[in-house]
C-alpha cells in the first residue's frame, strides 16, 4: 500500500515502512524500517526547510517530485530517481519476481533493501543500487589511497588514525548521495552493483539530491548538513608545529626566532604530553610554569597558541575516578575497561554524552581558555582504539557498532559549544577525524599520522580533494609527513620542499612531523614523559631548503586577501577551497579525468610535484578560459596539455587569464 501523507510518500508492505520526503531543494530523504515507524534521529541532517512536493499515485507506480529530482516507487517497492530531463540518476538493484512490469524481473530474489535481524532488535541493513560502469564518484572523506575517483573501490565506513569516513558521494551523472547512518559498515562501488551496508542499526536512512553542476550539488548538501564558520584571520597564514616542544621556553624561542628573521607566523602549537597525566587537561607546571606569561608574549608577537587535547583519561589521572563514577567514559562490553594503551591504560571520555562534553570543556576552560588559549587541537578524534573491535565499545547514544562514526562530530561539538557560549566567534579547531556535519562545528581536519614519503604525499592530495567534496572544506596535512624524515637527509629535503610548496596552496598551511634523530627526554625517569623529535623549523634543514621555504612563506602572505575571499565563499556556500578541476569546469570532459591537479579557489590551478627527482611535469589546462603561468606571465589557451618546468624551487601554478594581474613574484 502506497499513500500520500502530507508532503511525503509512505509505502507499507510485509512489515516494512518506507518513507520518501522532500529534504531541502531538489532532494529527498529516504527511510525504511521494519519496526513500524522510522527512527526519528537526524544524524548528519539538520532540519530542512519544507519543499513543496508534487505527488501522484496510480495503479503501477507512485511519483514524488521535488524540483529537479523525481522519485518513482514501483509496486514492488523498488525506487528509481530521475532528474528533470527524465534521465535515471540512481535506481535500486532488485532482482525478484514481484514486479512483472520491471525490466529486471528475475528468479534471483535479491532485494534492493535488505534487513537481517540481530538478536536484541537491531538489524544488519544493506541498500543496493544499479551500477553505471562509466560513472565517476568522488567524496567519501579521507582514505589512505591515491584514488580520487572511488568508483570500483570498497571502503570501510569507520574511522581510524588517518582515515575519516564521511559517507557522501558526488556522481558524474549529476546527483549527490549521503548515507545518513553513523553505524560501522562498508560501501562497495562495484562495476556490477553498489552496496551500502551497516552492521548494526535500526533502519535505513539516506539522502539524495540532483544538480546540473557539482557546485549546485555541493551547495544543496551543505545546506542540509551545515556550513563551516568563517575561517579566522590566523587560519590564512602559516602554522608551526613539531613533535614536540617540551618546555615553555623552547616554544617561545622558536616564536622569537621567527620574528627575528621577519618570517610570517600565525599559529604555534603545544603538542601532546604537555600535561602531567592524560585526562588532567592542564599544563604541567614543571615544564610550563607560567602559561599566562607565555600566551601574553605570543600575543605581543602576533602569534596564536594552539594546545593539544586528547580524549584519553589515564586511570592515574586526577579526573578518572569521578568520571568513571558519573558514567562519563566509554564502556567496554567485554574484558578490562581500557580503550587505548599509550604510556598508560586509558579510557576515552564519552563525547556522545552531553554531561561528559560539559565536564571536559569545563576542565579545558578552567585550565586553558581562561588563561588565553582560544585554539585547540582535538587529537585522537576517531577515537584511536588500541584494538578496533568496534562491537566491544558502548557510548551514551548507543553501541559503537550503531553510532560510532558520530564520535568526532560530538568531540568537535563539545569545544565548539563551549567556546561559543564564552562569546568566541568563528570557532575553528583542529581535529584528526570528521563525519558528515562536522564542518558546522568548526572542524579543521588534518590527515593523521602519515608516512614521510612521496607515495604518502600523493595519497594526501586525493584525501584532501575528496574531503572537500564530502563537505569538510577546512583541511590540512602534516607538511613533510608525520612518521620519519631525517633532517640531515638530502632525500628528505626534496620531499619536504615539494610538500611545503603544495602546503602553501592548502586551506591551512601547517608544518608538523616526528623528525629524526630524536632528542632525549628531559627526565627519563618520569614514566609519563614523552620523547621529542628533531627540530622541525624552516631553518632546520640548511640554507638551500630555508631559502625556498622562506619564499613560499612570503608568497602565502601575498595571497592572504585572495585566500580570505575564498574562505568567505566556503563559509557562505559550503564549496571546497581546494577542489578537483571538474568542479569549476564540469563541461570539460577531460577535467573529470585529472587527479593530480586541482583548483585552489576559483582562480588558481595548482599542479604539485609529487614524485622524486621530477623537474618538469605535464599540466592540463581546462577549456573555457585562457591561462597564464603564475610565475612567468606566459599565456596559454585552455583545452590543452603543456609541459611545465618544475625545478625544485617551483611548483607549477596557473591563473585564469582574466586575473593575470595576480601573478606570483
Amino acid at each position: 500500500m502506497i499513500i500520500q501523507s502530507e508532503n511525503k510518500l509512505i509505502r507499507k508492505f510485509d512489515g516494512e515502512t518506507l518513507t520518501v520526503e522532500p529534504w531541502g531543494d531538489h532532494a529527498f530523504r529516504v527511510r525504511s524500517s521494519q519496526m513500524g515507524c522510522c527512527e526519528n534521529r537526524d544524524f548528519a541532517l539538520a532540519e530542512a526547510h519544507a519543499s513543496a512536493a508534487v505527488i501522484t499515485i496510480d495503479e503501477e507506480t507512485a511519483k514524488i517530485v521535488n524540483g529537479k529530482l523525481t522519485c518513482e516507487v514501483l509496486l514492488s517497492g523498488k525506487l528509481i530517481f530521475r532528474n528533470q530531463k527524465g534521465d535515471i540518476l540512481l535506481e535500486e538493484y532488485a532482482r525478484n519476481r514481484r514486479d512483472v512490469f520491471a525490466k529486471d524481473c528475475s528468479a534471483l530474489e535479491v532485494e534492493g533493501r535488505e534487513f537481517k535481524a540481530h538478536l536484541g532488535g537491531d538489524f544488519s541493513v544493506t541498500a543496493r543500487f544499479e551500477s553505471e560502469p562509466n560513472e565517476k564518484l568522488f567524496g567519501m572523506g579521507q582514505y589512505q589511497q591515491p584514488y580520487l575517483d572511488v568508483k570500483g573501490c570498497k571502503l570501510e565506513l569507520a574511522h581510524r588514525n588517518s582515515q575519516a569516513s564521511v559517507p557522501f558521494v558526488l556522481s558524474s551523472l549529476g546527483y549527490g548521495f549521503l548515507w545518513n547512518n553513523p553505524a560501522i559498515g562498508e560501501v562497495s562501488f562495484g562495476k556490477n552493483v553498489t552496496e551500502w551496508h551497516a552492521h548494526s542499526t535500526k533502519g535505513l536512512d539516506y539522502w539524495i539530491t540532483a544538480g546540473d553542476e557539482p557546485s549546485e550539488i555541493t551547495q544543496s548538501y551543505t545546506a542540509v548538513t551545515g556550513r563551516p564558520p568563517m575561517m579566522p584571520e590566523y587560519g590564512l597564514g602559516f602554522w608551526q608545529c613539531k613533535l614536540r616542544y617540551r618546555t615553555q621556553e623552547e616554544l617561545l624561542e622558536v616564536a622569537r626566532e621567527h620574528k627575528r628573521r621577519n618570517l610570517p607566523l600565525d599559529v604555534i602549537v603545544v603538542d601532546f604530553f604537555h600535561w602531567p597525566c592524560q585526562g588532567d587537561w592542564k599544563f604541567d607546571p614543571i615544564y610550563f610554569p607560567d602559561p599566562e606569561a607565555m600566551i601574553r608574549e605570543l600575543d605581543e608577537l602576533g602569534i596564536k597558541l594552539m594546545v593539544s587535547i586528547w580524549p584519553t583519561v589515564d586511570k592515574r589521572s586526577e579526573n578518572y575516578e569521578e568520571m568513571r563514577a558519573r558514567g562519563l567514559l566509554v564502556h567496554t562490553e567485554r574484558g578490562v575497561t581500557t580503550t587505548m594503551e599509550y604510556l598508560g591504560n586509558t579510557v576515552f571520555f564519552d563525547a556522545t554524552n552531553p554531561e561528559s562534553r560539559e565536564f571536559v570543556w569545563g576542565k579545558a576552560k578552567q585550565n586553558y581558555f581562561d588563561k588565553g588559549v582560544t585554539l585547540f587541537w582535538l587529537d585522537e578524534a576517531e577515537p584511536e582504539y588500541s584494538v578496533y573491535d568496534f562491537e566491544n565499545y558502548r557510548y551514551h547514544m548507543g553501541t559503537n557498532a550503531q553510532i560510532g562514526n558520530l564520535y568526532p562530530v560530538m568531540y568537535a561539538k563539545a569545544f565548539f559549544d563551549g567556546m561559543k557560549n564564552e562569546g568566541q566567534e568563528n570557532v575553528v579547531n583542529l581535529l584528526r577525524c570528521a563525519w558528515a556535519g562536522s564542518q558546522k562545528y568548526g572542524a579543521l581536519v588534518w590527515s593523521g599520522d602519515i608516512a614521510s614519503s612521496f607515495e604518502s604525499m600523493r595519497n594526501q592530495l586525493a584525501a584532501g580533494l575528496n574531503m572537500g567534496i564530502a563537505g569538510i572544506p577546512w583541511w590540512t596535512t602534516d607538511i613533510g609527513g608525520f612518521h620519519g624524515g631525517n633532517i640531515h637527509d638530502p632525500a628528505f629535503h626534496e620531499l619536504l620542499v615539494r610538500w611545503f610548496e603544495w602546503g602553501t596552496f592548502c586551506p591551512v598551511m601547517r608544518l608538523h612531523g616526528d623528525r629524526e634523530p630524536h632528542v632525549p627526554m628531559i627526565n627519563p625517569s618520569n614514566p609519563l614523559e614523552q620523547e621529542s623529535g628533531a627540530a622541525n623549523e624552516v631553518w632546520s634543514y640548511g640554507e638551500d631548503v630555508y631559502r625556498i621555504c622562506e619564499k613560499y612563506l612570503r608568497l602565502r602572505e601575498t595571497l592572504r586577501p585572495y585566500i580570505r575571499t575564498q574562505m568567505e565563499k566556503t563559509h557562505q556556500l559550503g564549496e571546497p577551497v581546494m577542489r578537483p578541476l571538474f568542479y569549476d569546469f564540469p563541461l570539460d570532459k577531460a577535467s573529470w579525468e585529472i587527479s593530480d591537479q586541482y583548483m585552489f579557489g576559483s582562480e588558481y590551478l595548482i599542479a604539485p610535484v609529487m614524485h622524486k627527482g621530477v623537474v618538469s611535469r605535464h599540466v592540463y589546462l581546462p577549456q573555457g578560459t585562457d591561462w597564464v603561468d603564475a610565475w612567468s606571465g606566459e599565456r596559454y589557451a585552455g583545452g590543452q596539455t603543456i609541459l611545465a618546468e618544475a625545478p625544485l624551487e617551483k611548483i607549477p601554478a596557473f591563473v585564469r587569464a582574466s586575473k593575470e594581474n595576480i601573478l606570483f613574484q
